[in-house]
């Protein structure tokens, strides 16, 4: 889930850097801080991971039963299709096809599902984030405010972490001194694909 995140969080900073005017006798005055080390500190962060672990539980849940149902039916006409009329085995044939097509069309969908409601619980707390930051650098006289992943060397001072967690609620001395990944959830339901042909196929060969 973090990675997916980590793509987000990239996308803000490209059109989300949070600058001021500068008055002439204003110096110029740069912070810098990790939006991503800030989102694992809120709260928001385990509600998200769980969310999105429950959507694609949900997801796998309904994918394996349908690679349930694929199995079951193929390994009947497996066993049968030796003996079985023409049409009745090309209709259990068909049956097959479209069975393998719906996993793979519901494969996709999850994908974009997951997706989708990944961005619709990130944004949010992203914004939130945005207008934290935002709002520190006015308070505090910061002409501009940049990514520290970006930053080769600079004073300590300058971090404004600190001061965007108390912002948003977060006391800054609870917070984690790494910015390990958590569990991330799991991707989006893929891991039993269907057969791509319906393995009985060598069967057509032969005669009732």
């Amino acid at each position: 889930m973090m990675n997916k995140i980590k793509l987000l969080v990239a996308a803000f900073f490209l059109i989300s850097f949070a600058s001021f005017a500068q008055s002439n006798d204003q110096p110029l005055k740069i912070g810098y801080t990790n939006v991503e080390y800030i989102l694992l500190q809120l709260p928001e962060s385990k509600q998200i991971e769980s969310q999105l672990k429950d959507h694609s539980t949900q997801l796998e849940n309904q994918l394996k039963g349908k690679y349930a149902e694929y199995e079951t039916k193929l390994q009947a006409y497996e066993k049968g299709a030796a003996t079985m009329d023409a049409t009745i085995r090309e209709d259990k044939e068909k049956e097959l096809m479209g069975l393998n097509n719906s996993i793979q069309e519901f494969q996709r969908n999850a994908q974009m599902s997951l997706q989708q409601k990944e961005k619709s619980l990130v944004d949010p707390v992203i914004t939130k984030i945005d207008k934290a930051i935002k709002d520190v650098a006015k308070e505090n006289g910061y002409t501009y405010v940049i990514s520290n992943q970006a930053l080769l060397a600079g004073p300590e001072d300058g971090d404004i972490s600190p001061l965007v967690l108390k912002k948003l609620g977060v006391d800054p001395a609870k917070a984690q001194q790494q910015t390990a990944e958590p569990a991330a959830a799991k991707p989006a339901p893929a891991s039993t694909p269907a057969k791509s042909n319906t393995p009985a196929k060598s069967n057509n060969k032969k005669k009732n």
